[in-house]
């Protein structure tokens, strides 16, 4: 799951606003905005999620999952438990 602080977290990692991660994404802005705003874990349609996951990654950000080890091995930021 992909929770709104970590959205949030990967779009200042590379320098984008909501706006650029729409256009990468291929969403619109608001549903962007819906994302960010969400409590916790991002709700919304499958397809979207996986659009917006796959832009991040494109853009160079590695999404690690609760508990999980970094695959790539370089640096990275995570919020202790």
């Amino acid at each position: 799951m992909l929770s709104s602080a970590q959205l949030k977290a990967a779009r200042a990692l590379l320098g984008w606003d909501q706006r650029r991660l729409s256009e990468a994404a291929g969403v619109s802005l608001p549903t962007v905005r819906r994302m960010e705003s969400s409590n916790h874990n991002v709700r919304g349609n499958v397809d979207t999620l996986v659009k917006v996951v796959e832009a991040l990654e494109r853009g160079g950000v590695e999404l690690i999952a609760e508990g999980a080890a970094s695959a790539g091995g370089g640096r990275g930021v995570r919020l202790k438990a």
